[in-house]
């Protein structure tokens, strides 16, 4: 097996995707920072659509999210996009925290992680 790193920021020393195995896993996956919730979670999933394109995946092969919310609740609007964007919703956690981000409390809103399954069925 072997483990490879896409989309790399050396400066906040993360690798945006990891291919490990028949797993794909991204990191920090945002968008539209200092916009509405519902536009950075869209955001957040475009980013995410973004990376799967490097490892020949989409949002389809994605099997399980972690969506960190600066106000909890906020999830209703995180549910009505996971109807949109994905024909059967991922598992999800969902958890809310107090980001250390440039922007302060109107900057980052929502950040999402995701698995992906890249094996065959």
């Amino acid at each position: 097996m072997s483990i490879k790193h896409y989309d790399i920021h050396e400066e906040y020393a993360y690798s945006g995707v990891v291919e490990a195995g028949d797993f794909v896993y991204t990191s920090f996956c945002v968008g539209n920072v200092g916009k509405s919730v519902v536009e950075q979670i869209e955001g957040a999933f475009d980013n995410m659509s973004k990376r799967m394109v490097l490892v020949g995946l989409t949002l389809d092969d994605v099997v399980k999210i972690d969506v960190l919310f600066r106000d909890v609740w906020d999830i209703p609007l995180l549910e009505k996009v996971i109807k949109k964007r994905f024909k059967v919703p991922p598992a999800r956690k969902t958890i809310s925290t107090d980001f250390a981000h440039v922007g302060g409390l109107e900057g980052l809103k929502v950040q999402i992680d995701g698995i992906a399954y890249k094996g065959k069925l």
